[in-house]
């Protein structure tokens, strides 16, 4: 070995870089995933740099060889950049980067394993090994092994399996492998493999064949001269023997091919490009001018076209050979935004998020490497995938909190990370929304993005009137319906003008909380410290509600647990649901309008997969007069029927311990409010509140953007909160609450020494410690620090150096938990 590689290798528990050697004859470059031994496994690893000098403390012979070679070139140069930016930027090791980047199981670790061997005079058979009296001589525990392999069809066990069922494992195991009975071996990582189907080839047509034979070679030819064996199969129905027939008279040809495990949208017609609006026109000349990196707001009212604005920008790309990433924030809009771009440009789409199996998230991976030129549709995680040439990213509903990663670590922001990668592959970013981020607004106005305007809904239809209901009224005049009487009217006309309306509540599930009406006790989740919430199982038949098992679930753990039938605190049978969730609303729909079909739209209906197109394919085809939803009503969605929308409680979103609370509140409700009126009948929306006279409800009635936009980046101001300055919240978690609490304050009052003796952190401000909104969560008690600090004065945040956070933790002992969220969204 004249060279040596620094290599990254994948173990829990341990970071940085170790040294291996580089056998001859290999070539091996930064970059390369390489299969490395580390102490009795082999890991996987990415190597870092290639050295051809050791430090003069290292001794050579100490240094241990590559194992093998997995892939070369995996990454290159500007997305290993990328990989290292994310890891200093968001204070994570490069390995959890790595992790989060690459699909599932591309690095494991390799498995430990004892198999029974094959004695030169005794070949393996069904029953191998020594014989009875040579067993006899053994110790008892090493007996007991030996029987334990003799168990196992393929005579071969983990190690790890059979520590777990034989006592004092390792002295009968060195026992067997000095009699040379058994062996011990190292089995690779079983990573996704390509999956191989049979595959059926045309090779030539000939004239003495039956007619069946030749009715069997028009369907291969009809499928463009292939197929797989197993459809041809079934839909020619006929058998193996015949294809082996063909086969044997040169016809065809069966041979094992790759299948390519990629997620398969439903077929959908074609479809051209729209006439555009004069201000979609100059969005897109504005676009298709720029060649290099540059940063576009794209702001358009809902309806406005921004979705045939990013076809008519892609398609110049694609046509380019350059790829195309388009960001999604909730897999729910994935189908329908697919369904779209696929109707545009056909097979040349990828889908990649999280509800995909681990195959197919690795074979779009490799697809990826292959080099052409793609278009790829994706949730958060997708800014990381390797596409080639890449020419355009797009983020679509740019404001949305779903891109922004709470755990594990890294927590990171998809939006920074594809304004990072639009530099390095110097390549435009078009981030679209109808309420943009204030941050992306703030850089819009300070001339650190390129702002493009749609004001008005494509065909000129008006954005719906927002009629706001004062609560307060409707329950002095004696209304204790959920509904409002505007609402009920409007509900109750849906069915005689043949129009569909949705209907909005921020929370899933039937109630709030239950609790006793004679103690006041409320049924608390005992592993969380927040209330268990009254569910209604199987909701989608309403009709028979009363006959099912209700239950009490935690929204943070998922624990469950049946409604008791008495307090548990004083036995008063006197228990009731307060407050509203999905649930609730469409068992109140039932009750008060039984002759409108609903289709509930939450995460309790949609955890199956393909749960999201099924539902709104139902509803696009008019199979339900009203939808039920929560947020992820607002992400999006395109319903051209919808003439209604109803938003419930507007005010349950205002009242969250956030400075982010008001401009979530506009967006989510101006986003909902923008489903109606989108096809040809004018559209209109009732909005529900017990505070008419709120700043923020009344901008969001007369979309009043920049108004409200002004108004709350200038309260932000003098606080320093983003877009004005930076956050970074420490959040820690024990199980045991005084140790959680205890390393809080200390960890504290060390922060307050540092940023006290070093100048370069004086701009820090120290808010807390303090108990999380949420003070415990699966069992594990929670407390915050949050760390403030104003930008400097060429507006660039300022950044803690690696060497204090390496102090930072090791300041909190092992038992506590410790996470670094840079630009937190979240605060509970």
């Amino acid at each position: 070995m004249t060279t040596w590689v620094n290599v990254l290798v994948d173990c829990p528990g341990v970071d940085g870089a170790f040294t291996y050697g580089v056998p001859l004859g290999w070539a091996v470059q930064p970059g390369d995933l390489v299969q490395v031994p580390f102490g009795q496994n082999q890991v996987g690893g990415i190597v870092l740099s290639v050295v051809a000098e050791l430090p003069e403390d290292l001794d050579p012979d100490q240094v241990r060889p590559l194992g093998e070679i997995l892939s070369h070139r995996f990454f290159s140069l500007a997305y290993w950049q990328l990989l290292e930016r994310v890891s200093h930027y968001y204070y994570t090791s490069l390995i959890q980067v790595l992790r989060t980047a690459l699909p599932p199981g591309l690095l494991q670790r390799s498995q430990r394993r004892i198999k029974i061997k094959a004695l030169p005079s005794q070949p393996l058979s069904s029953k191998p090994g020594p014989t009875a009296p040579e067993l006899a001589q053994c110790s008892p525990q090493a007996q007991r092994l030996w029987h334990l392999l003799q168990q196992s069809p393929e005579k071969d066990y983990s190690w790890r399996y059979l520590q777990q069922h034989c006592p004092k494992s390792q002295t009968a195991l060195q026992e067997l492998l000095q009699k040379s009975w058994v062996e011990s071996y190292l089995r690779p990582p079983l990573v996704n493999q390509p999956k191989w189907r049979q595959a059926v080839i045309l090779v030539q047509e000939r004239g003495d064949l039956t007619p069946r034979q030749q009715e069997i070679l028009t369907y291969v030819k009809q499928k463009g001269g292939e197929c797989w064996q197993n459809v041809l199969l079934k839909d020619c129905k006929t058998t193996l023997g015949t294809l082996k027939t063909l086969a044997t008279k040169g016809c065809i040809s069966l041979i094992q091919r790759q299948q390519l495990r990629l997620e398969q949208g439903i077929a959908t017609p074609g479809d051209r490009p729209k006439p555009q609006t004069p201000d979609q026109a100059r969005a897109l000349d504005q676009i298709q001018a720029l060649t290099g990196t540059a940063t576009i707001l794209l702001h358009g009212v809902t309806g406005s076209g921004k979705t045939e604005v990013y076809l008519q920008a892609i398609a110049p790309r694609l046509g380019q050979q350059q790829s195309v990433l388009v960001l999604v924030p909730e897999i729910g809009l994935t189908p329908q935004l697919t369904d779209r771009f696929r109707a545009r440009f056909g097979d040349r789409i990828l889908i990649y998020h999280s509800a995909l199996s681990d195959g197919e998230r690795y074979d779009t991976w490799r697809y990826l490497l292959m080099g052409e030129a793609r278009l790829v549709i994706g949730t958060r995680s997708a800014v990381f995938l390797p596409l080639q040439n890449l020419g355009l990213i797009i983020l679509d509903e740019e404001h949305d909190g779903g891109y922004k990663q709470d755990q594990p670590a890294p927590c990171y922001h998809a939006r920074t990370v594809a304004q990072w990668r639009s530099q390095l592959e110097n390549c435009p970013l078009i981030l679209g929304s109808a309420t943009p981020s204030l941050d992306t607004w703030h850089q819009s106005q300070a001339g650190q993005a390129i702002y493009l305007s749609l004001p008005e809904r494509v065909h000129g239809q008006p954005l719906p009137p927002i009629e706001v209901i004062d609560m307060r009224q409707e329950f002095a005049q004696g209304n204790r319906s959920i509904f409002s009487k505007a609402l009920q009217g409007a509900l109750g006309q849906l069915g005689e003008k043949q129009e569909q309306g949705l209907l909005f509540i921020h929370r899933r599930g039937h109630s709030t909380f239950v609790s006793c009406r004679s103690c006041g006790y409320v049924m608390d989740c005992p592993y969380c410290s927040v209330s268990l919430t009254y569910h209604l199982e199987q909701l989608d038949q309403p009709a028979i509600a009363h006959q099912l098992p209700h239950q009490l679930r935690c929204h943070y753990c998922n624990f469950s647990q049946a409604v008791p039938p008495a307090c548990p605190a004083c036995g008063s049978p006197y228990l009731k649901q307060f407050g509203s969730g999905t649930q609730r609303v469409s068992a109140e729909l039932t009750k008060h309008f039984p002759h409108l079909r609903q289709i509930r739209f939450d995460s309790d209906t949609t955890r199956k997969k393909g749960a999201h197109r099924e539902l709104l394919h139902q509803f696009a085809q008019g199979e339900a007069d009203v939808m039920v939803g929560t947020q992820m009503l607002t992400k999006g969605i395109d319903l051209p029927q919808v003439s209604l929308v109803g938003i419930l409680t507007a005010d349950g979103l205002l009242n969250l311990p956030d400075y982010r609370a008001s401009e979530r509140t506009f967006q989510v409700l101006t986003q909902v409010a923008g489903r109606s009126g989108r096809g040809e009948r004018p559209g209109r929306v009732i909005l529900q509140t017990y505070a008419p006279e709120h700043p923020v409800i009344q901008a969001v009635q007369q979309y009043q953007w920049h108004e409200f936009a002004e108004q709350e980046l200038a309260s932000r101001q003098p606080l320093d909160y983003p877009p004005w300055g930076q956050l970074i919240l420490l959040r820690l978690s024990s199980l045991n609450e005084n140790r959680v609490a205890e390393t809080a304050k200390d960890l504290g009052e060390w922060l307050q020494n540092q940023f006290a003796q070093d100048t370069s952190l004086s701009p820090w401000q120290i808010l807390g410690p303090a108990p999380a909104t949420v003070g415990k969560i699966a069992q594990r008690y929670r407390w915050q620090i949050l760390l403030k600090s104003p930008l400097r004065d060429d507006k660039t945040t300022v950044h803690l150096e690696p060497e204090f956070i390496a102090r930072l933790r090791q300041v909190c002992p092992k038992d506590v938990r410790l996470s670094i969220d840079v630009e937190p969204q979240n605060f509970l």
